[in-house]
This record gives structure tokens, sequence and C-alpha cells, in this order.
């Protein structure tokens, strides 16, 4: 008997307006530079109208991606709060699936915009296997001296001891499926952000997402024990906003595009694959096949490449040897070049930029959990 996991940054899942464009360009919509704006009441009129019309469309394609996962337990990104995806539930994926997602769990986490990670469980498998939750705990408490992870790299960037780790959460989920325990790690490390002090926002961000991935693997490590921790079932779910691989992209869509593998030697997912201490599934999937996200900063700067990941204990990827995951693409822009013979058919009414389900494809896995 299987159950289905999945992880998806639905990008920016919010119940409130955001008005900080007005002061701050950065923040602001680019359909709202286009117009003369007098004050900040007229700001605020058009940026509600703006949100309102433009979110209809994006949380339909949304709640279709989701549903095209046919997940049992989902992990996702970028969450205001419980009541929005309470909403964003009833409002738009109960008619696609209908009263699937009964159990939801979020708690705030650090981000400084009020984006958390959350996850929504099936009281039962499509198999028909019960779902029970058993204990939820939030590590957004965590500091970098609390578990002895301050570096002078981390130094540089301005942070202190005392500091929390986790720019989002860890939250650590506890169930029984089929009476068989599972624990859920819902994850969103640091963004690598816009450059800076010389350096790309990847490699200025770094040290941040090397202490997040660090501060995983103990916590699961002081759960079950050094040697316990690769006979447990447990996953780690969600948006690590790196890679160790990418496909880098050349050319346009006259000429025709070119697709060229490269390999990074730093990453932090270098901390949880090391020795073996969990899998990534969608390794499993031909090289060129992995992608989650199209990057560009114009055509001088192009790649496809995960930055979504379930990865799995070895107790769970031994049983689940031949276990393929799946990519969702079909809500991406039609601005993101795919590779030859990975065209999908888009949903109704997906853009050119925008809407979109998220600038992100989910990842679901079937595994045997009994």
């Amino acid at each position: 008997m299987s159950l289905r996991i999945a992880t998806f940054n639905v990008e920016n899942l919010m119940n409130r307006f955001d008005f900080s464009g007005f002061r701050n360009q950065l923040h602001q919509d680019r359909v709202l530079s286009l117009y003369e704006i007098k004050d900040e009441a007229d700001y605020r009129q058009l940026e509600r109208a703006r949100a309102i019309a433009h979110t209809d469309d994006a949380r339909q394609l949304t709640a279709l991606a989701i549903a095209a996962t046919r997940a049992d337990i989902i992990c996702l990104q970028e969450v205001d709060n419980i009541e929005a995806l309470r909403a964003f539930e009833y409002g738009y994926l109960f008619k696609m699936v209908g009263s699937g997602y009964r159990e939801k769990y979020t708690t705030p986490g650090n981000d400084g915009r009020g984006i958390d990670v959350a996850v929504m469980v099936r009281e039962q498998t499509g198999h028909g296997l019960p779902i029970e939750f058993v204990r939820m705990q939030s590590h957004a408490h965590l500091t970098y001296a609390d578990l002895d992870l301050f570096t002078p790299e981390l130094a540089a960037l301005g942070e202190q001891p005392h500091e929390r780790i986790f720019r989002r959460d860890c939250l650590e989920l506890d169930l029984r499926v089929g009476g068989k325990p599972l624990t859920i790690y819902s994850v969103h490390f640091k963004s690598m952000g816009s450059p800076r002090n010389g350096m790309d926002g990847r490699e200025a961000t770094m040290p941040v997402r090397f202490a997040e991935a660090t501060a995983v693997r103990r916590i699961i490590e002081q759960r079950f024990g050094t040697e316990q921790a690769p006979r447990m079932r447990w996953a780690i779910c969600g948006d690590f906003n790196d890679y160790y691989e990418r496909i880098v992209i050349s050319g346009d869509a006259h000429e025709g595009y070119r697709f060229v593998p490269a390999s990074e030697d730093v990453s932090c997912l270098n901390v949880l694959l090391a020795d073996g201490f969990a899998e990534n599934v969608v390794s499993r999937r031909e090289e060129m096949d992995r992608w989650t996200l199209y990057h560009t900063r114009g055509p001088a700067e192009r790649h496809l490449c995960q930055l979504d990941y379930i990865l799995l204990s070895p107790e769970l990827a031994r049983r689940n040897a031949v276990a393929l995951p799946d990519i969702v693409r079909n809500g991406q822009p039609f601005r993101t070049p795919f590779p030859p013979g990975q065209e999908v058919v888009r949903y109704p009414r997906v853009g050119w930029d925008r809407p979109k389900s998220s600038d992100h494809c989910p990842v679901v896995v079937e595994l045997n959990v009994v």
C-alpha cells in the first residue's frame, strides 16, 4: 500500500495586501510603475484592484497543479497563515479534489514577510490507509548558538550567535500511516537574493543555507540518534533555494535554445546528502529532467535548476528503490524554455509570464510505507 508525498512552493499565498511598494520601488508591481500615482491612497486602491484581479487566475492554476500531484501529504512553502490556507483549500482546491485535505498544519516562522511553511494531510491515503496525527514541533526558535553553528562566514554577513538559524522554520510532523510511523520535516531555506559585495546572490547567502541544512541534520540525529537515524522513516521536503546542478540556457526562440548541464562544487545539499545521510529521489530522473524552476535575470543569465526537494531517509529510500518522482510543470508560464521532449500542455489561461501556478513546480513521489 502506498502514500503520495509532495512539496510545492505556492508563491505568496497571502490573505493581506502589501502596500510597501509605494515607498520601495523594489516591492512595486511592474504594472503599477506604468502609471502616475498621485498619493498613497491612490496607490492602495490600485494595488488592491491589481492583486485581486491577478489572484483568482493564479490560484486556480495553483490548485490545478496541486490536484495533479494526487498527493496524500503535501508540504507547502510561502503560506501566509492558516486562514489563507483554509480559504484557498475551500474556495479553489475543494472544487477540484473534493473534501481532501481536512488536516492543515503551520506555525508562525521567522520570515520578515510573514510567509510560512505548512503541511496539508488527507485523513487517509488513496488506497485507504488511515493517516493519523501524532505530534508537531516547530524549530523556528533555534539559534546558531543553540546548535553551535555560528561560523566566521556568518559573522562576515553580519549575523550574530543569538540570531535564529531558520529563515522560516523546520516544521517537524509525526504521523502514523496505516499504523506505521512517518516523520516529515517541512523546510524553506534562505533565498539567494541579489548580487552583493562582489558575489552573486547564491554565493553571498550560502553560509546561512549551510547552517540551516546542518541544523536539520542535527535535529534528526538528536531526535533518533546518529546510529539509528538511517533506520528510521523520515523525509525532508521543501524549497532549499539551492542546487548542485543546473541546466544553462543560451540561444533564443528564433534561432533555437541550447541546454548545457553544469555541476556545482558547493551546495548546502552536500550537508544532507553526504555519507548517504539522505537521498534526493529526484536524482533518479534523467539529468536534463530534474529541474523545478526557471531562473532568469535576462538573456545573459538563464538556467533551469532543482530548488524543490524530497529527501528520503536511507530506510525509506531502500524500501522504495525504484520509486520515480513526478514533476508537475503544466502551470509554468510560456516564457519557460523546455528542453527537447519535455514540453507539456499548459493549463488554461497560463500566460507568458503570468498568470501561472507558481514560479516553482510541485514534486511528488509515491512510496510504499507498510
